[in-house]
């Protein structure tokens, strides 16, 4: 990854010298705004990405190229593609991230999805002078890094937030004494878990809840049930596991083999994607997980119809990160057109100052990050709603304790 980068950067400023001057020409001529992205179309990111954020570019794409493509000053034009495998690694995305700005000399630059490949390819868009939307990473790094990359914008939040808000469901549930004070937690050694378990030790420990099991499991474990044995020999009264979607199914499944039924049963990335609902059917009652939106409301209804009908077999959004990355890829263009044309600075101040109409309700970013997130969802009567925040427009309020497992 470090040597990719380093190839990088020595070709960057002669291309970014380049791109900096002559735009007000260039937009008179310019046919097309050829936007490129590397992205998991193979290897342990796959999951995530063809659920959370393919759709999304495609669907985004569609619809732009539909209206007569993107508005620049008084005239539309289309959005070119150009995209490549990242193979889940960083340092082929940052291979890739090279093609796209160097040989295909691409206008702007999609993020990939994850926590890992954000991080990774954050630096090389910062070089370059890119916008980078990072809307599907969650990290404690975050405000940090929107200072460090001032191109960058963290949609997701950091992983402090997600913490304290699960962390303060749990205070209030267990005031009300619909739970005990015993939590058993597992997390994936990668980015996500690694940030999610750091922040939520800490706050647990500071809530008085009794950690009895804290264990992390390298990425790509396929046999998960000596985690869920240990844990359901402690009998704890909370579960939280921040894992990514294969382990996420893996887990669950797992649980409800051994008959593992805590009263809080929470899991990472991928309790809100279809695929969930769809496999553990009246077996997702219940579950909790990273995540949640407003099920009730209309432009989140709009986009579920929208989305289900472009993409393959009528595939939904997950319930969480895709209707982010869409309303992401909203503020790009409204960023654009408002700017009028291919100015990446520009368009980079536009995203810093800017008031948005999304999908996920108006956006106006504080130090290139949003003011209000979902961080617990769960799923009722058939749909992932968020719970908290409990202040959060729509927001459910949680049934505890999960209904037991089903047979299937």
């Amino acid at each position: 990854m470090v040597s990719a980068v380093k190839r990088l950067a020595a070709g960057l400023l002669a291309v970014v010298g380049a791109a900096s001057v002559g735009w007000d020409g260039a937009a008179e001529a310019q046919t097309s705004v050829k936007i490129g992205y590397a992205i998991s179309r193979t290897g342990p990111a796959a999951g995530g990405a063809a659920v959370t954020t393919i759709p999304n570019y495609e669907l985004w794409v569609k619809e732009v190229n539909a209206g007569g493509g993107l508005k620049l000053g008084d005239k539309r034009v289309p959005i070119e593609v150009v995209q490549y495998d990242d193979r889940s690694s960083a340092e082929e995305a940052a291979k890739a991230l090279e093609r796209l700005i160097t040989q295909d000399k691409v206008d702007f630059i999609l993020p990939p999805w994850g926590t890992g490949l954000n991080l990774a390819v954050g630096p090389i868009l910062n070089k370059a002078g890119y916008p980078h939307i990072a809307s599907t990473a969650v990290t404690d790094r975050a405000p940090e890094l929107a200072k460090r990359w001032p191109n960058s914008f963290w949609l997701l939040g950091t992983s402090a937030d997600a913490a304290k808000t699960l962390v303060e469901l749990l205070v209030k549930l267990r005031t009300e004494g619909k739970i005990g004070d015993t939590v058993a937690m597992a997390s994936i050694a990668d980015g996500f878990g690694i940030d999610l378990s750091g922040a939520a030790r800490p706050a647990l420990t500071a809530a008085k809840f009794k950690l009895a099991y804290d264990k992390t499991y390298p990425v790509g474990t396929q046999d998960l049930s000596p985690i869920i044995n240990e844990v359901k020999a402690l009998n704890p009264d909370v579960f939280i596991a921040f894992s990514y979607p294969p382990d996420t199914i893996a887990i669950t499944e797992q649980s409800r083999i051994s008959g593992f039924n805590p009263k809080i049963f929470y899991t990472g990335v991928g309790t809100a994607f279809p695929l969930f609902k769809q496999k553990f059917g009246a077996n997702a009652e219940g579950v909790m997980g990273i995540g949640g939106w407003n099920g009730d409301s209309p432009a989140i209804k709009d986009y579920l119809a929208r989305h289900k009908a472009s993409a393959a077999n009528g595939a939904e959004p997950d319930r969480w990160a895709s209707a982010v990355t869409y309303a992401g890829l909203q503020m790009l263009q409204q960023a654009i057109e408002r700017v009028g044309k291919v100015d990446r600075a520009a368009v980079i101040n536009d995203l810093q100052s800017g008031t948005f109409d999304t999908v996920i309700g108006k956006v106006k970013l504080e130090n290139n990050m949003p003011t209000k997130y979902w961080w617990v969802g769960q799923w009722q009567d058939g749909e992932f709603y968020g719970v908290g925040p409990s202040g959060n427009e729509g927001a459910r309020a949680p049934v505890v304790p999960k209904p037991a497992w089903k047979a299937q």
